[in-house]
């Protein structure tokens, strides 16, 4: 690569990382938002359009050696984005290592609607890493949402999933090796 080419590359990536600004701040729980919102925007850019997951550009090393943006694990980060595709994004940081989905309901059940936020807390590929909140509201009679309560066996299958789901992409990228 020229160095021409590479000093342009280094001035796009740098300009794009200054754009980063704070995370857009979630209305309130109740908040009667749209359930079928698509949300969260393309891959790779969260809906203030920061950067989330672009191939080439690292999210924290995985092993607390250095070499990334985050100090998050990269398996765990990108199987919450992975476990968590089938609701729709609402805002994803992996600086912060949050993923933060948007209220959807189920045809199945229209009536009660989840939405999901996993906080990757560490550089560990480890349980005590990973945190998963779920919520769950129900329409009343009146049409508006309502808290209801959520098992916490769910939050925990969730965890599960993304945790198993880590350890895959870190099997798979060892057998690449």
């Amino acid at each position: 690569m020229k160095l021409s080419h590479f000093t342009t590359l280094l001035l796009a990536i740098s300009l794009g990382l200054a754009s980063c600004g704070p995370a857009p701040r979630q209305g309130p729980l109740n908040e009667d938002t749209d359930p079928t919102a698509s949300g969260g925007g393309p891959r790779g850019l969260d809906t203030s359009g920061r950067i989330t997951d672009i191939p080439g550009i690292g999210l924290g090393s995985g092993s607390g050696t250095g070499g990334g943006l985050t100090n998050v694990n990269r398996h765990l980060w990108r199987a919450s984005l992975d476990t968590l595709a089938f609701l729709p994004l609402a805002s994803t940081d992996p600086f912060t290592g949050v993923v933060a989905t948007d209220w959807a309901a189920s045809p199945d059940a229209p009536e009660e609607r989840f939405k999901v936020t996993a906080y990757v807390k560490g550089t560990a590929l480890a349980a005590n890493t990973l945190q998963v909140a779920v919520f769950r509201e129900i329409r009343d009679p009146q049409g508006s949402w309502a808290t209801a309560a959520v098992s916490g066996v769910t939050a925990r299958q969730l965890e599960d999933a993304i945790l198993l789901r880590a350890r895959q992409l870190k099997i798979e990228e060892r057998a690449a090796n």
